[in-house]
This record gives structure tokens, sequence and C-alpha cells, in this order.
């Protein structure tokens, strides 16, 4: 799985940007925002990447943070969201707006994206409103002195080690519940994988 990418840009599309990474061109499909804050063709970007394999293809999709990432691999979890739907959700609802819409079941500002009717807005809400407010905000600081949350980047090391999400999360939240706030990503990490081992 192809989980980040760092190379140079070498083309943009309306919806996609190819990026050259070890003499290999990417094509990864970005949403507008992303693709209108990405440097100009021949300088050197890194996305954060999502990878679709199906039957007949392989697609990669990517992000400039880490939060839009974890947004779209949460819609995605919605029964008759696939990739692209997600995508164009990110690009009409970018960012915290898109969490904040759904965790206000604010069904009216939802169906503005195009592709988004009445019954998938009411679905999104109903499977993901209280999933969304656990996830950061991309434009919400932390607030003075407070611990950085280590919690989705151990998450994510564990899925890259091949565990199952949901199990990751919950070995995580154990682990940080019982190591305290100042615990560091590697410490934090050991911890859940002894959670893990325990399940």
């Amino acid at each position: 799985m192809i989980a980040s990418l760092r190379g140079i840009v070498l083309d943009k599309a309306l919806d996609s940007v190819v990026v050259e990474a070890g003499g290999v061109g990417y094509r990864v499909f970005v949403p507008s925002p992303a693709l209108a804050d990405l440097p100009q063709v021949g300088q050197e970007t890194r996305l954060h990447c999502y990878t679709h394999v199906r039957e007949d293809a392989l697609q990669i999709f990517g992000f400039l943070g880490n939060e839009d990432r974890e947004t779209f691999e949460l819609l995605i979890t919605v029964n008759g969201i696939g990739p692209r739907l997600a995508l164009t959700m990110l690009s009409g609802l970018p960012g915290g707006d898109l969490l904040d819409a759904i965790a206000a079941a604010d069904h009216k500002r939802l169906q503005r994206v195009p592709g988004v009717g009445k019954k998938t807005a009411e679905r999104v809400v109903l499977e993901l409103q209280e999933k969304c407010g656990r996830l950061p905000r991309p434009d919400a600081p932390a607030a003075p002195g407070q611990p950085p949350d280590h919690g989705p980047e151990v998450v994510d090391a564990l899925v890259n080690l091949g565990y199952k999400r949901a199990r990751a999360d919950k070995a995580v939240e154990r682990a940080a519940a019982s190591a305290g706030a100042d615990a560091t990503p590697e410490a934090l990490l050991r911890d859940a994988l002894a959670v893990i081992a325990e399940l």
C-alpha cells in the first residue's frame, strides 16, 4: 500500500496530479483545494495517500494533510460512497467544514456537494456523526500546553503493519489510557502491540 509520496510534480490535470518518485510517475487523484495548493510543475511535493485496489485498476488518492486522508477513509466506510464520491465531498466541503456539517447533522449543506442527494446525506450523518467528532480538525490548533496526540499516527503505523484499523483503534485507545498523555509515539506503539497480543 502506498501511504505517502514525495517527488517532483510532472503534470496537473483537473482532478489529479502526476508525481515522479524514484523514476516512476504516479497519477494521484486529489481534492480541488489540494490541487490549487500544490507546488508548480517541476517542484517537489509530498502527499499523504490512500491506495484503492480493484480487480481492474489501482488508484491513488492524495491529500496535503493526514487529517483529510483520515476523513476520506472515514467517508468510504459508508455504504454507497466510493473513493471518487468521497473525493468530490472533500472538494465541495474541504477540511473541517465537512466534519462540522456531519457532526451538526446539516443535511442541506451536505446536499450542496454534487452527487450527494438527500438519502446519501442522511446515511452519512447516521453512520458518521459520532465518529467524526473524534477526528482532529485540520484548522484547529492544539491548546497551549496540551501534549500532542500521537494516537492517529500510531494507528496508521499498526495498519501499515497489517492490522485491521478497528483493532488498531481499540489497541491504541487502551494503550493511551494506561500510558498517559506524555507518552512518546514509540512507547505508545510498543504498548499498543502488547494490547493487540492480548485481544
